[in-house]
This record gives structure tokens, sequence and C-alpha cells, in this order.
């Protein structure tokens, strides 16, 4: 069996993006579910996992960091998921588009991550076809394999 890459690099320096209408659909309900879920705010621990804590031994820094730096992220996050939202439909991008898909894509993963509790141990993710956590996971591997495609694209 052939493995094709979804995301590439061409020639031009382009990113080429061969993705299924299935799976282009998936996508295209990430940015209304990421934005309602930064909504909720830094009282969702999946949320608060997007700004981890910058100093664990001082709750003074730490608050005051988040206090510096947490809207200018999230506003980040909201502008890269509105380039992925303009741009899910497209087969070619160009890299500033290949940098927020990654960033969104990466996020929801990381947000979708969180609220299934994964682990880095893949054996403590083995969930049965019955489960009703099996299709956030299956999310969550597919999204982890975009990921890792626009980091190897956007380094090649």
């Amino acid at each position: 069996m052939r493995f094709s890459r979804r995301i590439k690099r061409t020639r031009s320096g382009q990113f080429e993006v061969r993705l299924s209408a299935e799976e282009r659909e998936v996508l295209r309900g990430l940015p209304s579910q990421m934005r309602d879920a930064l909504a909720l705010g830094k009282d969702d621990p999946a949320v608060a996992r997007l700004n981890p804590s910058a100093c664990l031994d001082d709750a003074e820094v730490d608050a005051e960091f988040h206090q510096m730096m947490d809207d200018d992220l999230n506003a980040g996050r909201l502008e890269a998921l509105d380039a992925f939202e303009k741009t899910v439909d497209n087969t070619r991008l160009d890299e500033e588009e290949a940098l927020a898909w990654m960033r969104a894509i990466n996020d929801t993963r990381l947000l979708l991550g969180t609220r299934l509790d994964v682990s880095e141990d893949p054996g403590e993710r083995a969930v049965g076809p019955d489960d009703p956590r099996a299709p956030g996971f299956a999310l969550y591997d597919y999204l982890s394999l975009l990921t890792q495609e626009l980091v190897e694209a956007l380094g090649a």
C-alpha cells in the first residue's frame, strides 16, 4: 500500500492540498467549534491548555504573564481560524495560509486532546468502535496527521 501525502510543498513554493470532500466537510466545522470553545475562556480546562502556565512556581508572575499575553495569543488564534476558514476549500495554499492551517488545526487538536484526556501512551488511547469517545479519538488522530504533514511540508 502506497501512502500519499495530503499536503506537500510544490516546486513553486506553494502547498498542494489533496483532501477528499468528506475530509473538507469535517474541517469546515472546526473553526466555529473552536470559536465557541475560546468564548468559554480560561475557566474551561481545555481552553486553558492552549495558554499553559509560564511560571509554575510563582502564581503572581504567571497571572501577570497571562494578563499581558492571553488576549494577543487568542487574537492570533482567531486570525488563524479566519484564514483557515477562508481557504479550507483551496487546493493550493501559500506559506502564510499553510501556517494558518497548521496553527488552527493544531490548536483544535490540543483542545480536543485535553477534552479526551489524551495521554502520551498510545496504549491508553485504545478504544473500541462502540466507545462513545471513538469518533473524538479518530478526529484527534486525523488532526495529528494533518499537523505532522503541515510541519513536514513547511520544513521542506
